[in-house]
């Protein structure tokens, strides 16, 4: 996955009200549970039935490092569904979302005049608007250039603009060489 997609997932995470089992019997249970079944879980992690009836009964506790990553990965993608479903609206309508980065950042004005990029941190308060965009973008699989736009765009009025109040005349920002990005909800 993308630098945007895995932190915006991280931001959702957070609001999570219970933590997801961590232990591979556990985790294969949910998802049994999930999906109905053990067939579609051991398809769904290539692996056989037998297996996976085998971590359900707590047989087998350790699983190799590559099935224990798609596992946690699958198990992190089902989770409390009701809950990241809320958290992405409630960004998206009313509270906005708050980008903290360390990037390369610079703008250009239309008469030439330019801040050339420097390496900068900023923490952010975007509106809801900017995060219902990169939900939208992160649903559709939008690129990790595209997703940079929209947040370039975000800090172009809400840090550089100040909402309006100034630089009304810039034309781009540049958001590059990203060292550090985490956004919160």
């Amino acid at each position: 996955m993308t630098m945007f997609g895995d932190g915006l997932d991280a931001a959702v995470r957070k609001a999570f009200t219970r933590p997801a089992p961590k232990s591979a019997p556990a985790q294969m249970r949910y998802l049994v549970k999930q999906l109905k079944g053990t067939k579609p879980v051991a398809q769904m992690l290539r692996i056989s039935q037998r297996t996976v009836e085998r971590y359900v009964k707590d047989q087998i506790k350790k699983p190799r490092p590559d099935l224990a990553a798609r596992l946690e990965a699958e198990v992190n993608k089902r989770w409390q569904p009701q809950i990241r479903t809320r958290a992405r609206r409630r960004a998206a309508t009313t509270d906005g979302i708050v980008i903290d980065t360390r990037a390369r950042i610079g703008y250009t004005a239309p008469i030439g005049s330019t801040d050339e990029d420097r390496l900068r941190h900023l923490t952010v308060a975007l509106p809801p608007r900017y995060a219902a965009r990169l939900f939208e973008a992160q649903e559709q699989g939008a690129t990790e250039q595209q997703m940079r736009e929209i947040a370039a765009e975000g800090l172009k009025e809400m840090y550089f603009q100040d909402n309006g109040r100034r630089a009304g005349q810039l034309e781009e920002v540049r958001f590059t060489d990203i060292e550090h990005l985490e956004f919160d909800l």
